[in-house]
């Protein structure tokens, strides 16, 4: 049989966003890291039960961790579906058609599907499922495993007010959540998805820096991660344009202006905004393929 009868019981209605979370019953078609960052986020900040979430993977090897969440696993991606009314598709791109294919039958007009698989359009998903189905697409980025991700969505055809609300007010537990066109998805990719990346980077080379000027390297690291913790918070604590902050670090003939005049030298902004044209471009072109 079906189980438990609660995921039929989808109400419209503002209520759906605000719906009781013992009533929602969460999928996870896929359990590998990042969606393994979401769940986490989601149960840290009691969202939904453990018990109420169902993850399915091909091995034990990720599902492990979910079991000691508290969460239900199986190798079953149909037994996901039957079980719940929110259905996260987060496998790896070229599995995922097999996946919609072996999934579609079970998909109702109850079911809201949100597909974190990179590069597949919404255009896609919902040639691949049945023609009524609320299809979201997200993109996350890494720090969603610390609940201070940067996550992007954008609704397909049936998806409504309804269900974006769910979705953010899901998600917004595990860090920033913006609804957005799905033509911003690969900026986003290209932004935040690589651009963590792109600070870790920079992080490297401040520490080094300081090791390089005598100081340990732990202390070095920390405290350049400390720094970046902190710029990043008044950026969106204030509100202020960055350039206004880094116009208050800088006293006439301090230390500041002299450090920024060589990042000019090295190109550092002309670099950095390359690097996000670059990795927008592939992935766009990983779309296409």
């Amino acid at each position: 049989g079906r189980g438990q009868s609660a995921p039929g019981a989808w109400f419209g209605g503002v209520a759906a966003a605000a719906m009781e979370a013992a009533e929602l019953w969460v999928g996870f078609v896929g359990a590998g890291r990042m969606a393994g960052g979401l769940v986490r986020g989601l149960l840290q900040a009691g969202k939904v039960p453990a018990s109420n979430i169902l993850a399915s993977a091909p091995s034990d090897k990720n599902l492990d961790a979910w079991r000691e969440l508290g969460c239900r696993t199986t190798h079953c991606n149909l037994e996901v579906v039957h079980r719940s009314t929110l259905v996260f598709l987060a496998t790896k791109p070229h599995i995922l058609p097999g996946v919609l294919e072996e999934i579609r039958p079970a998909v109702g007009s109850h079911h809201i599907v949100v597909s974190l698989v990179a590069g597949v359009t919404i255009q896609t998903l919902q040639r691949l499922l049945p023609p009524w189905t609320k299809v979201l697409r997200i993109m996350p980025n890494l720090p969603c495993v610390v609940q201070a991700g940067a996550m992007v969505f954008s609704r397909g055809t049936n998806a409504g007010d309804e269900e974006a609300a769910l979705l953010k007010s899901l998600l917004s537990s595990c860090g920033l959540c913006e609804e957005v066109p799905e033509s911003y998805i690969d900026i986003h990719t290209g932004l935040s998805g690589s651009g963590v990346a792109y600070v870790y980077l920079f992080a490297e080379a401040l520490a080094e820096g300081a090791v390089k000027m005598g100081m340990p390297g732990a202390l070095a690291s920390r405290i350049a991660a400390q720094t970046l913790l902190g710029a990043a918070k008044m950026l969106l604590e204030t509100g202020e344009h960055p350039a206004k902050l880094r116009g208050d670090v800088c006293t006439p003939g301090g230390t500041t202006i002299y450090a920024l005049h060589q990042l000019e030298k090295g190109a550092l902004r002309a670099t950095v905004m390359d690097a996000v044209e670059a990795a927008t471009n592939r992935a766009c072109d990983m779309a296409k393929d």
